[in-house]
């Protein structure tokens, strides 16, 4: 082997490094481009993993990937959505926004509260506690936290903001678990926008009692999503 082979060979591998942390370095800026812009993740949904729920729609995922960024689950963890930001989020009038939602009739569970109340009884903490156990693969915990129009609109967004609040709060005490601010979203409605009509009376609900429009909306709607966004 000459001199001038030997001197090529010691020098390939200097060569391959520089290649290796370029492509490295690409490879992590598009990520953190692809998790700064979520229109990047949203024009993926409408390829639906073959494991994934039926309910699992484009526009269901598209949701679930905004609530995500723009609710606190992927950046902060936790935060929530308050009314004007849920409609910005949605991008769906009030009667589509409810309708994504019906095909979890079986696997959701709607919590309720008192008129003026924002705590959990007990028959709410067990809903809380039995849904959160049925994560089975599931990445996302939604509570839709509402509130029905009887007083003012400041106030009723504050009493939805609680209810969400409580079932987070819950969650905490009662399981401990580090990575749970990861996978709950928080959205509190209050008055302004999609309230449930009375066929939601129909769920599982934390009550069983008297129900009408007035009672299914003293409530937070609580589901493990299992889409992939």
């Amino acid at each position: 082997m000459n001199d001038t082979t030997r001197r090529g060979l010691m020098a390939a591998p200097a060569l391959l490094i520089p290649m290796f942390l370029i492509k490295g370095w690409l490879g992590a800026a598009d990520a953190r481009l692809q998790a700064a812009d979520p229109s990047i993740e949203e024009a993926k949904v409408a390829i639906a993993s073959v494991s994934e729920e039926a309910y699992c729609t484009p526009k269901l995922k598209a949701i679930v990937r905004r609530v995500a960024t723009s609710c606190g689950l992927i950046s902060n963890g936790g935060r929530g959505c308050q009314p004007v930001m849920a409609r910005q989020v949605a991008q769906l009038s009030d009667d589509d926004f409810n309708a994504l939602f019906r095909p979890l009739a079986e696997r959701a569970r709607i919590v309720q509260f008192d008129a003026d109340g924002i705590g959990l009884d007990t028959n709410g903490k067990r809903a809380v506690e039995d849904t959160w156990a049925e994560q089975r693969g599931a990445s996302f915990f939604f509570v839709v936290a509402r509130a029905s129009p009887d007083g003012k609109t400041e106030h009723n967004e504050l009493l939805s903001a609680g209810r969400a609040k409580s079932v987070l709060t819950h969650l905490e005490q009662r399981f401990q678990d580090p990575d749970l601010h990861k996978q709950v979203g928080l959205l509190w409605l209050g008055e302004d926008f999609a309230q449930l009509g009375e066929e939601f009376c129909d769920w599982n609900r934390s009550r069983m009692d008297l129900c009408t429009a007035k009672e299914i909306n003293r409530s937070a709607f609580i589901a493990w999503i299992d889409c992939a966004i």
